[in-house]
């Protein structure tokens, strides 16, 4: 018999799995009615409650502690159900991020935003030496990184059984500096930005964030459009990047806090400039043009190699001191 389609209670899940992604912790039907109601979203925690356990029938939530963490599947129905409500949805998790960050170069600590990626367990062995080389050549924005096993929360995901899931900080994370330094950010699109003999050169293709229901970083790796291990290689490839703008008058204070980022191993932006067209792309009247380099870039060198992965760009926020060095990941 086909279950009948209510897009009311469908809009309803969908929200509370907006809530639950948008979580580093486990949320109660309390807290997940009080944050829908801010959303304009009137639903009783009893309500919150009945749609919970339609979510975990579907397996698209799970209870951990004393509340619910959205799973690798929810995440997956998130970004598919209801397209149109969707579109934009990739800039609204990034200023989301970007916002709750709280990193402090100077004092190296604070909380920075996070990629997630799922290995199966057996092939995480397999991508270690591949993803080592994409951090060794500097196709990162930080050789900082957590591993999580079977049960254990990275980010806003709990790893499912027969994963292994590696945490990779995220772009998000410098426009959160920026944010905190007082220069308001624009995040323009992601795209593959073709590399020349170790150099920038132009972008070869584009995703709006503004226009896009998915990060654009995820759409490339899953379409297999990287050329991450030749950038590595020969200095030559096409690597996953970001186009971000901020004022003109801010650049002096930019600079200052990219700086600042560098020296604590956050080294994600690349280039930079005023009114100038950056790697062919014209930068707004009055504006300065950023480039940081994608946080899933050693992602998607292991994902060339053949080994398959499921990525969430911008997964939720973890506490820097969680972190460790990519080379302190031993293979076992």
């Amino acid at each position: 018999m086909i279950e009948h389609y209510d897009h009311e209670v469908e809009r309803k899940v969908v929200a509370i799995l907006k809530v639950l992604s948008d979580s580093s912790r486990p949320l109660g039907s309390i807290s997940i009615a009080r944050e829908l109601k801010s959303q304009g979203i009137n639903l009783s925690d009893r309500g919150v409650r009945y749609h919970l356990r339609m979510t975990d029938e579907r397996r698209y939530t799970q209870p951990k502690g004393k509340g619910r963490v959205i799973t690798a599947e929810g995440r997956e129905e998130l970004k598919s159900a209801l397209a149109t409500d969707q579109v934009g949805f990739a800039i609204v998790r990034l200023e989301s991020l970007a916002f709750q960050t709280s990193f402090d170069p100077k004092k190296r600590k604070g909380q920075v935003a996070v990629n997630t990626s799922l290995f199966a367990a057996e092939q995480f062995e397999h991508a270690l030496p591949f993803l080592k080389e994409a951090f060794k050549a500097g196709l990162c924005v930080s050789p900082h990184v957590a591993v999580g096993h079977e049960g254990e929360a990275i980010g806003n995901m709990v790893v499912p059984k027969g994963k292994i899931c590696l945490a990779t900080i995220s772009s998000i994370t410098i426009g959160g500096a920026l944010l905190k330094a007082g220069v308001p950010t624009n995040a323009r699109f992601g795209g593959l930005l073709e590399i020349r003999k170790g150099k920038p050169l132009r972008f070869v293709s584009i995703i709006t964030y503004a226009g896009s229901s998915l990060s654009p970083s995820e759409a490339y790796i899953k379409g297999r459009m990287t050329r991450v291990a030749e950038a590595a290689r020969s200095g030559s490839g096409r690597i996953l990047a970001n186009f971000w703008e901020i004022p003109h008058s801010s650049w002096t204070v930019a600079q200052r806090t990219l700086s600042e980022l560098k020296e604590a191993g956050l080294e994600g932006a690349i280039l930079g400039g005023t009114d100038e067209p950056l790697c062919q792309v014209p930068v707004t009247l009055n504006r300065a043009g950023l480039i940081l380099l994608g946080g899933l870039n050693p992602v998607a060198m292991a994902q060339e190699a053949g080994v398959e992965t499921e990525n969430v760009a911008g997964s939720g926020i973890r506490d820097f001191r969680q972190l460790r060095s990519i080379w302190d990941i031993a293979q076992t």
